[in-house]
């Protein structure tokens, strides 16, 4: 099964990282998030990706033409020329590399690679998101609800205290960053080619597309309690580092 992974976007809200290189490839410990993402579903067994390239994506392509190099152990022997990669992160894995469009919008890009979906479900997500989700539950949900569509519905707690009040400004509850109600989107998909109708131009997938999968009541969600984070912000750059160097990294953990 193939893994879609949106790749084109500016990143302008962590500008401190994106100014010089696409938001995939911002690191996150050893490595770019890009390949954190890839690991959740190789886990899994989910080793074919198609990555929807945009904005700064001839870095994405360096990246990976290069892998074993940015990835490991150098040793160059000036003389000969020879150069000899040691400790890199040999992966079983097949990356399609599609350039989607500077500009394009979510949907237009899904819909400017299906050709290379073999019209077979397929799996979709960003290149900025990390969870510790089993994608095997995940995909037994999509096939057991037999939607066109799967997204996974996460938590999200309030970046700030939220009041209760009176019609006098009176608290009656104050709430400290609490978990906010209802479910957001973890951008963990799991779609039937069937979707690609769907799209009718290169907007936006989130807006008019699942909007209307939801009226025709083709739209499932599947909940998601455990870990989940997006990276949009230089806040949470640092917050995942700090996972990484706390060693409380949840979506490392095996399967």
């Amino acid at each position: 099964m193939k893994v879609v992974i949106l790749c084109g976007g500016r990143g302008t809200r962590l500008y401190e990282e994106t100014e010089v290189k696409p938001k995939p490839l911002v690191q996150v410990g050893d490595r770019p998030i890009l390949v954190h993402v890839m690991e959740i579903y190789a886990r899994y067994g989910f080793e074919s990706f198609i990555l929807c390239l945009g904005h700064k994506g001839e870095m994405i392509r360096h990246f990976f033409l290069n892998f074993h190099a940015m990835t490991g152990d150098l040793t160059i022997d000036l003389k000969s020329g020879k150069v000899r990669t040691d400790g890199s992160r040999g992966c079983d894995w097949s990356v399609t590399l599609s350039d989607t469009g500077r500009e394009t919008g979510t949907g237009g890009r899904i819909k400017r690679i299906a050709p290379l979906l073999d019209n077979d479900t397929f799996m979709l997500c960003y290149g900025d998101c990390l969870a510790d989700l089993d994608l095997g539950k995940l995909l037994d949900f999509h096939k057991k609800k037999g939607r066109l569509a799967t997204v996974t519905g996460v938590s999200e707690t309030s970046r700030f205290g939220v009041i209760e009040a009176d019609g006098n400004g009176i608290v009656s509850r104050f709430r400290e960053k609490p978990i906010l109600d209802g479910m957001i989107s973890g951008g963990f998909f799991v779609l039937e080619p069937e979707v690609l109708r769907y799209i009718e131009d290169d907007g936006p997938f989130e807006s008019l597309p699942l909007e209307k999968l939801a009226n025709d009541g083709e739209l499932a969600a599947y909940r998601h309690d455990g870990f989940f984070r997006g990276m949009d912000t230089y806040r949470d750059y640092l917050e995942l580092n700090a996972l990484i160097e706390g060693g409380t990294a949840p979506w490392l953990a095996s399967p």
